[in-house]
């Protein structure tokens, strides 16, 4: 059975390792780390194919500690405890140096799972190295994380994923005896994704394809090969929520481009069309508000369009809301007023309603003054008399503060004509 060329390729050493440079590079800090000896427990934390086995192995080998591999999908509390007993017995075959346990996948774990490598890190029994696509500030138990080191990979760039593919065609033996000729990369560099493992795998297959002439790799060849390229989107791990964080903040922070390029990030992952809606509708009046009240009523049409219609014509809906939103003037004027409305509640308690305010259904209620002296302000010039709506413990607190926009400053105005300085608009 052949060897994939991923695993043929795997490096052995710092030094031939691509990419991280901020981790294994001259100065990386991880690198620091094993040439010093000073080996923490630690989890690597990255999005696949970016080299998280592969650098534990290569610490394994240059620290030449033994080195134990288990995968948190089919491993259990018993293998972790047969491994431990093996470093705590030794057996004669270990170093005065801990062996290094590498779980893959460790977020996969459970908390009785991960609760019992506790004793064995704390004691030194173990060195661990985790592996986890998803962020551990979630996914791994805190007591766990406060004894481990939390190193971040990044997706391959692409002149690390060029370099690769260059080396693969150089330096693999079964690819050099194909004379292979790398016209062009773009294809390959898309499909993958920046994992390089998939990068290679797709290599791989391009090359053992009959349709390649002359050993030489071009664009179309690629395309023609290989099918569309799912874009990397866990709709209940942690990228759901980076990705439509990034769209909220584009959209706050009114760069209509950037927010089409983050709902289309959503739309070609997969995502729910009605969640996307509805998190719109929740900005069109957390961070618009007042500034143009018409932002909320497109939002809420476009929920109700896109539920009615359905993908893929609703990426044209929301794509017309997403850029009217991100093209709106913005205020958290009203978001801020029930936050801050709700604090003061949390602080003073159930104020009783002044009586002028109180209902007087009965002869008894309107004998103990309810509703006495409330001014209906229809009856009025202008439609408006002066009159104090809140309890006395928080009268005169100005909880909406109108946003610095056209129209809100038209808001202030007419605020400020109906109540000069009481709430210092």
């Amino acid at each position: 059975m052949s060897v994939p060329l991923a695993e043929r390729l795997r490096p052995t050493s710092l030094d031939d390792f691509i990419g991280q440079g901020h981790l294994v590079g001259p100065k990386g800090v991880l690198r620091a780390a094993i040439e010093s000896g000073h080996l923490p427990s630690l989890i690597l934390w990255g999005p696949p194919g970016t080299g998280k086995t592969t650098l534990a192995q290569i610490i394994a080998t240059q620290s030449n500690r033994p080195f134990y591999q288990l995968s948190a999908i089919n491993a259990g509390v018993k293998d972790v405890r047969e491994v431990i007993d093996k470093a705590k017995k030794g057996d004669g075959l270990f170093t005065p140096k801990n062996p290094i346990l590498f779980i893959d996948e460790i977020h996969r774990f459970s908390k009785s799972q991960q609760d019992a490598l506790l004793q064995a890190v704390e004691k030194g029994w173990i060195t661990l190295i985790g592996a986890t696509t998803e962020n551990p500030s979630f996914e791994v138990i805190s007591a766990l994380l406060s004894r481990s080191q939390v190193y971040i990979l990044e997706p391959f760039n692409k002149q690390d994923l060029e370099s690769l593919l260059h080396r693969a065609v150089a330096t693999d033996s079964i690819l050099k005896n194909k004379d292979i000729s790398l016209q062009e990369t773009e294809a390959l560099l898309q499909f993958s994704g920046g994992d390089a493992r998939k990068l290679l795998n797709t290599l791989e297959l391009v090359c053992n394809h009959s349709d390649m002439e002359g050993g030489q790799i071009t664009n179309t060849l690629v395309q023609s090969l290989i099918q569309k390229n799912p874009i990397q989107f866990d709709k209940s791990g942690e990228e759901h929520y980076n990705v439509i964080s990034a769209l909220i903040k584009s959209i706050r922070g009114s760069d209509p481009n950037a927010a089409v390029y983050w709902l289309a990030r959503l739309i070609e992952g997969g995502e729910d069309v009605k969640f996307i809606a509805r998190r719109l509708i929740i900005l069109a009046s957390e961070d618009i508000g007042n500034a143009n009240p018409t932002a909320l009523i497109l939002a809420n049409n476009t929920f109700q369009a896109v539920t009615t219609i359905g993908f893929p014509e609703s990426r044209i809906i929301l794509s017309q809301c997403v850029t009217y939103l991100a093209s709106s003037p913005k205020s958290n004027a009203a978001y801020m007023a029930i936050s801050d409305a709700q604090k003061r509640v949390e602080e003073t308690g159930a104020l009783p309603v002044p009586l002028s305010l109180r209902n007087a259904p009965t002869k008894l209620m309107k004998s103990l003054g309810y509703g006495a002296d409330y001014p209906y302000a229809h009856n009025y010039e202008g439609n408006f008399e002066a009159h104090e709506f809140m309890p006395d413990d928080v009268a005169g607190t100005k909880f909406y503060d109108p946003g610095n926009n056209t129209r809100e400053n038209q808001i202030r105005a007419f605020l400020k004509s109906l109540w000069g300085s009481k709430y210092k608009y």
